[in-house]
């Protein structure tokens, strides 16, 4: 998997969430990872919510898209809610 995203998004998630995209990205690589669409924030592009542990052991809730060559655009990284932390937690 190949991953791009702004770096400009990327150092005001760092303030806001304390979590860097490169960090988010190697959620990607958790086993256990879930990956849902997103249809309330797909207007002008198909977007996708991914969970997983990151390689620092943080759960994340990673906004993305995809395009054909499989590269992944990350948008946003953030902490997972009580009740996402539940969904993964539980595997549902």
């Amino acid at each position: 998997m190949q991953f791009e995203w702004n770096p400009k998004k990327d150092q005001w998630n760092q303030q806001k969430h304390g979590i860097s995209f490169k960090e988010a990205s190697t959620a990607f690589d958790d086993a256990l990872q879930v990956t849902i669409s997103d249809p309330d924030h797909s207007i002008s592009e198909y977007r996708y919510l991914t969970m997983g542990l990151t390689d620092r052991g943080r759960l994340v809730v990673v906004s993305h898209t995809e395009d054909v060559d499989d590269r992944i655009r990350i948008i946003n990284a953030r902490p997972p809610t009580s009740t996402e932390r539940h969904v993964y937690e539980e595997g549902e």
